[in-house]
């Protein structure tokens, strides 16, 4: 059995996820932005909007600066000269997939056709026609929001007490039929959904398809194995939130058939997977502010392993526990995550400010300047004028001087 450092692992996992190429010049367009998805496979999709929405980020770390539009035209419009590549779905969390792989979720639809979960259930429990009645609705209306439903049906929607998750039964039934993959969300207007008919939304041969589960299961594997690179078992069951029991039988097949390698990584106590065509780069010289939510750092115990650091999403601890801040970006550079920033993007001042600024032990003076370059970029991106750095962190005062210093 091939074996591999720790350091291979990180820039085999790198390259997987489109790090070692350097960025194309010039402004970007549908075909790169797309190119970002052929590496990662989804965009998770989150609703904090601290800096940029979760769907966004990872397409900006990958290619630098583009035009979030793009990536709106590719999820939420559709058109004869453009049709619509990506769809939503449940994969890693909500997230964006490309449109063909839609029907490699339908095992998960006949899953949810009841409830995702327990409290949906019981909504579809006590409310058994709703359903039928919110089909009829966008049938005959077409795209709406849950508003729209309950206007048509008349339902007077209960005040909400100002809890987030305090849910109409309509949105909840439609969240239901959306998660049974009855409907889609062709568009979006902010961040809400507007519901439609799968079978009106989607082309006709992705609709109709169907993929016994362990085919679909098995895809997915290889989907995973391709966006990561080398994976142990529990990376790859994570990246589509897959059950031990369908990877195990799925790995089996991919390793007879060539697609996995076997691998030994040193210092991992679980086998390893090397995914077919997966290339080992000498050296990966990106610099890039990683979200919460991009597929490097989405799985923890995988970002621990990897990258020998710990993070956690500190968004619902309270504000006196949290040890790094609300809303903290990782900071990749040359092939490891050397620092970590807590960011707000305060759009009214058009500044993106920087609370607090981390490095990581044994990083010195080489972080300020790069960190304080991706800041830069991120800030012009997002039409910010300024980057303003508070105090907290070991980091904050060396990165204060650094942004002071435009290049």
């Amino acid at each position: 059995m091939r074996e591999m450092s720790i350091a291979a692992a990180r820039r085999t996992a790198l390259a997987a996820q489109g790090f070692a190429a350097p960025r194309a010049t010039g402004p970007a367009n549908r075909a790169r932005v797309l190119k970002v998805l052929d590496r990662t496979q989804l965009l998770q999709i989150d609703s904090v909007s601290a800096v940029v929405r979760a769907q966004y980020a990872p397409v900006f770390s990958r290619i630098g600066a583009y035009d979030r539009a793009l990536l709106d035209e590719a999820a939420w419009r559709d058109s004869a000269r453009k049709p619509r590549k990506l769809v939503e779905y449940w994969a890693h969390e909500a997230a964006l997939i490309p449109v063909d792989d839609w029907p490699l979720m339908r095992w998960r639809m006949r899953r949810y056709e009841h409830g995702r979960w327990a409290g949906m259930r019981r909504v579809v429990e006590r409310n058994p026609t709703l359903g039928r009645d919110i089909l009829d609705v966008i049938t005959e209306a077409g795209p709406c929001t849950a508003g729209d439903v309950e206007r048509h049906l008349e339902i007077e929607r209960p005040k909400r007490n100002g809890s987030w998750w305090n849910l109409s039964d309509t949105k909840v039934i439609c969240e239901q039929l959306f998660a049974a993959g009855e409907l889609t969300v062709p568009t979006r207007v902010g961040f809400t959904r507007h519901y439609d008919r799968a079978d009106r939304v989607l082309p006709a041969d992705v609709w109709s398809r169907a993929v016994a589960e362990p085919d679909a299961i098995r895809e997915l594997v290889a989907k995973a194995s391709t966006a990561l690179g080398v994976a142990t078992e529990a990376d790859l069951r994570d990246y589509y939130r897959l059950a031990r029991d369908q990877t195990a039988p799925a790995i089996a097949d991919l390793v007879e058939a060539g697609a996995l390698e076997p691998v030994s990584v040193r210092g991992w106590t679980q086998p390893a997977y090397l995914a077919a065509g997966a290339r080992t780069p000498r050296r990966i010289t990106a610099a890039a502010l990683l979200c919460p939510f991009d597929p490097v750092v989405f799985f923890r115990a995988r970002t621990e392993r990897l990258f020998d650091f710990h993070f956690r999403i500190e968004i619902y601890t309270p504000e006196a526990k949290r040890i790094h801040g609300y809303y903290v970006f990782p900071f990749l550079l040359d092939g490891e995550l050397v620092a970590r920033v807590d960011l707000r993007a305060d759009r009214a001042g058009s500044r993106l400010i920087v609370p607090g600024a981390f490095a990581e032990p044994g990083r010195g003076s080489e972080v300020a300047p790069a960190l304080a370059g991706a800041l830069r970029e991120m800030a012009d991106w997002l039409e910010l004028d300024d980057v303003v750095v508070g105090e907290r962190g070991d980091l904050a005062a060396e990165l204060a001087r650094a942004v002071t210093v435009r290049v």
